[in-house]
Formats: C-alpha cells, sequence, structure tokens
C-alpha cells in the first residue's frame, strides 16, 4: 500500500535524498551496527509500534563533534530552539522522546566514533534517575558489505532526515537543516504541549 501526499504524508520534494525510503511506503529496514556496544541489527526493528513518531536523522560526511556537522546543527535546533517540535509537542517532564523519538545513523564505522561525540539528543538522559539512553544512534554494517547509505541510497554529502509515522510508514524526508520545514510538518498534525 502507498498512502497519497496528505498533512500525513509529504510531497515527494527531497526524495532525491533518499531514494530508497519512498515516501507514503512502509519504512524499509536494513541491517545497521548499535553505536553503544557495536551490535548488529535492522534499523527497522529497533522502534517499536507505540504510538511515538520516529526522526531518523542519516548524518552528513562530518564527524558528529565536527563544527560543520548538520547533525550537530539539528541537535542544536530540536533541543534549544522555541519552535522546534521537540519542544512545542513534548509534555513537561516527559522523557525527550515520549512523542518523537529521535535517532542517528553516521556514517562512519562505530569502531571510528566515540559515542560520547554524538549530539546529546541521540543519547538523552531519561527516567527517573535520569539514565543515559545508548541506544539511539547507529552506524553502517560495514561488516556484512551492506552499507545502509548504499542499499537506501541515502545522499552522502547532504545527509537527510527521515520523519516516519507511528505506524511505520515515511512521511517526510527533509535535508538536515530543513527546520523551518520539520516544525510546520508536526504543527499541522501535533498540538502544542499543556
Amino acid at each position: 500500500m502507498r498512502y497519497g501526499p496528505s498533512n500525513l504524508i509529504g510531497d515527494g520534494q527531497h526524495q532525491g535524498l533518499a531514494r530508497g525510503f519512498e515516501i507514503g511506503m512502509r519504512f524499509h529496514s536494513a541491517p545497521v551496527v548499535r553505536l553503544a556496544d557495536g551490535k548488529p541489527m535492522h534499523l527497522g526493528h529497533v522502534v517499536k509500534a507505540d504510538a511515538r513518531w520516529r526522526l531518523f536523522a542519516f548524518a552528513d560526511a562530518a564527524l558528529p563533534d565536527d563544527e560543520t556537522s548538520r547533525l550537530a546543527a539539528l541537535d542544536g535546533f530540536l533541543e534549544k530552539d522555541p519552535a522546534s517540535p521537540l519542544r512545542r509537542h513534548t509534555p513537561q517532564g516527559a522523557n525527550p522522546d515520549s512523542v518523537i523519538d529521535c535517532r542517528a545513523v553516521l556514517q562512519q564505522g562505530f569502531r571510528e566514533t566515540d559515542i560520547t561525540s554524538l549530539p546529546p539528543l541521540f543519547r538523552p538522559a531519561k527516567g527517573t534517575f535520569g539514565l543515559t539512553d545508548y541506544e539511539k544512534a547507529f552506524c553502517p554494517d560495514l561488516k556484512s558489505g551492506a552499507d545502509i547509505f548504499d542499499l537506501r541510497e541515502i545522499n552522502r554529502d547532504e545527509g537527510c532526515l527521515v520523519i516516519v509515522r507511528p505506524d511505520q510508514y515515511v512521511a517526510k524526508i527533509l535535508p538536515l537543516d530543513g527546520f523551518d520545514e520539520l516544525t510546520a510538518f508536526f504543527s499541522r498534525i501535533l498540538l502544542p504541549a499543556r
């Protein structure tokens, strides 16, 4: 089944950034390695059907702690800007991923990146005790030869943001710096938090 453009499905303007994640179609899994512990897994299997929206940030080629990193700029917007969908739609006192769950997929292998170099959004403190969630960042599974960036035809220079609905259909694809479009998308479908 393929959904056409609507408030819940984008128009495909940025489809070229990730041709392998067709807008309006189910989010297709691919092999990855979890950055925190090097565990091979499938990206589509790490999320549960729990009514949350997903933002999969496929990083540009820069290291996550580099000043030119678009992933770091996305983190700055989502965590600090008043227009951020996370700030606008997450209830006060709730876990930062309770409405919109953000995950990162880096281009570097898991041995080439230190998890502490990730922006805080992708290793958030959660729960009563503020424990760090280390299960939000992934790398290509280069050992199996199936690089997710190649499999899903993701633009390596720019990276992209893939918005996935709670039913695991791809809703929209945006550039990593498409902040206004991201805000507008969620403003049409989610109410501001009280």
